[in-house]
């Protein structure tokens, strides 16, 4: 048995009206973005090799293999959006300011992934940036992870929502309604996974300084604060003026040295000292033009 097997038809299917280079464009943020498909499945893949539940090992592998087939779709609905530009493009039908036009006009930005990319689905954004693993922000402990991935899939949401909101394709608009529900539903699912694990707040095992876990620093100074349930009742305290150092210190930083690092230091700072009595003549006065000054 293999681990991954494709099969040749994809999960949702795609019909688009018209070729449209620009909207093309506009799909790579969903194909090699930041919240594209190919960065969750790399999130949620990476996820699942490191999980020692078998629960959520089977959540975090399904979902990952499905968002594969979801890049899947936004791929081919790139492609066939850029069926027509590729062909002109390949065969050189037009003349070549009209073909630059088609690529280039009422502000269509394609030309770029349509030139480099022969009109195929690059694995960048829609400002044609590449891909990057920098995307993954995995950091290994399931109470955080699985907030992440709420997060993550609460983001691809609203960019499908706003890719939905510039089509008038049928066809488009409909395969993107069904990506954008299935974000829906892996929210769900993530949310799930999280409140199954008891207790999973605060994150990880250390708990919090407890003299700090509920206190509220008023750090902006100016109009009225507004004040609601995130810094009053359920036993916050608002400490209106908050000052240098709260934890009672003297808010300096310093370090315990031995006597040679110490000795090290002390000739260092002899060394370059700096006299605050002295004004000397620099670059830039010697540039505006002014003499230089006598030596005292």
């Amino acid at each position: 048995m293999f681990m991954f097997l494709h099969n040749k038809r994809l999960q949702y299917t795609v019909r688009v009206a018209e070729p449209n280079p620009g909207l093309a464009n506009l799909l790579l943020e969903q194909f090699g973005g930041a919240q594209g498909e190919l960065a969750a499945a790399s999130r949620y893949f990476t996820q699942a090799l490191a999980e020692d539940d078998p629960g959520r090992k089977d959540l975090l592998m399904d979902i990952a293999t499905e968002e594969l087939s979801h890049l899947e779709i936004v791929g081919s609905i790139i492609v066939m959006l850029n069926k027509g530009a590729k062909g002109r493009m390949a065969e050189g039908v037009e003349e070549e300011g009209e073909l630059y036009r088609a690529l280039n006009g009422a502000g269509n930005d394609s030309h770029i992934t349509s030139l480099l990319y022969g009109a195929g689905s690059p694995l960048t954004n829609s400002a044609g940036v590449p891909w990057t693993a920098a995307y993954i922000d995995t950091i290994g402990e399931p109470t955080a992870d699985m907030r992440s991935n709420i997060a993550a899939e609460a983001r691809a949401k609203i960019v499908y929502e706003r890719l939905m909101n510039v089509t008038d394709d049928p066809g488009v608009k409909d395969a993107l309604g069904f990506l954008m529900t299935r974000e829906i539903a892996h929210q769900i699912s993530f949310e799930k996974a999280l409140h199954a694990i008891q207790p999973n707040f605060p994150q990880g095992k250390l708990p919090g300084k407890p003299e700090f876990t509920q206190v509220y620093f008023n750090m902006s100074q100016g109009a009225e604060n507004l004040r609601g349930p995130w810094n009053q009742g359920d036993g916050w305290e608002f400490v209106e003026n908050p000052q240098p150092a709260v934890d009672g210190g003297d808010g300096t930083a310093s370090v315990q040295l031995d006597a040679d690092d110490e000795a090290v230091l002390s000739a260092m700072k002899i060394r370059t000292l700096s006299d605050p009595t002295s004004d000397p003549t620099t670059g830039a006065d010697l540039g505006a033009g002014l003499k230089p000054k006598p030596d005292l």
